[in-house]
């Protein structure tokens, strides 16, 4: 019997080590991409998510001012940087699972689940392309501490759907747009090729996860009758605990469906 999409969530969710956390995010995601395409369709089902997902031992979970900071244009320094982007897309694949498991009770059509199993699914990969670029250089991901506030905005957002899509693809997925070039420029000095095909990969798919959250944000202001600029600026206001911080990738975002006037009111905003 095929589990519903939320029971299939929910084993991700609570699943702690990384590798069969991403293997079981993948094997559903084409679970349920070969049901949709037959014209089968899998039960939603219904879930109560943990606050917090399933982690492993390791890595250990700083706060952000105690995180390690390494100079990038060294070799320690890009393996802390793959790691950290390691860190991301595995919290990233839980912030996917989790929004298909935590909002049952708002009624979507089923292209919002689509496409967030194909970003959960995309995630999936981005961590294992990292994995393989740490193995590369000796490492792993769980070597080197982390930052213990990648959830913060998940466990502040578990009421309200739509402050989740404001902050975690609108702001902080917005945000791996304009640092993801930079970082690619650096591996490219240091002549990685692998680490430049890996981020060149995450690059170009990130810009569907914002987008998908640029779309399902306004699906709900339009359906609530709401102006979609200030409903924004409320959010983040509400939810996001710093000013939003230049330069931005206005291309990538214009792409994605986030226009200027979203984010630039928001950079000296003080009001928190």
């Amino acid at each position: 019997m095929t589990p519903t999409l939320r029971n299939m969530a929910m084993t991700v969710l609570t699943t702690a080590d990384p590798i069969e956390k991403t293997a079981l995010s993948r094997e559903y995601a084409q679970v349920w991409r070969d049901a949709r395409a037959a014209g089968r369709d899998i039960p939603l089902g219904t879930a109560q998510p943990p606050d917090y997902p399933a982690r492993p031992s390791q890595p250990e979970l700083l706060p952000p001012r105690d995180v390690p900071m390494r100079k990038p244009g060294t070799p320690e320094g890009r393996i802390a940087m793959l790691h950290a982007i390691a860190h991301i897309e595995l919290n990233a694949v839980d912030l996917h699972w989790d929004v298909i498991a935590r909002f049952g009770d708002v009624d979507f059509p089923m292209g919002f689940y689509d496409d967030w199993v194909q970003a959960a699914d995309d995630e999936s990969k981005h961590f294992s392309l990292m994995e393989a670029c740490l193995r590369g250089h000796g490492s792993h991901y769980g070597a080197l501490p982390a930052h213990a506030g990648m959830w913060v905005s998940a466990v502040d957002t578990k009421d309200d759907i739509m402050g989740r899509l404001a902050v975690v693809p609108m702001v902080l997925e917005a945000r791996g747009l304009d640092v993801t070039p930079g970082m690619i420029g650096l591996f490219k000095q240091a002549k990685d090729a692998d680490a430049v095909a890996a981020l060149e990969v995450i690059y170009a798919e990130e810009v569907a996860h914002v987008a998908y959250g640029s779309r399902w944000f306004h699906f709900l202001c339009g359906r609530n009758n709401l102006d979609p600029t200030p409903t924004f600026h409320a959010l983040v206001r509400k939810y996001f605990h710093a000013a939003l911080k230049p330069p931005f990738n206005e291309e990538k975002r214009a792409e994605a469906g986030i226009a200027p006037d979203f984010y630039w009111p928001l950079v000296d905003d003080t009001a928190r």
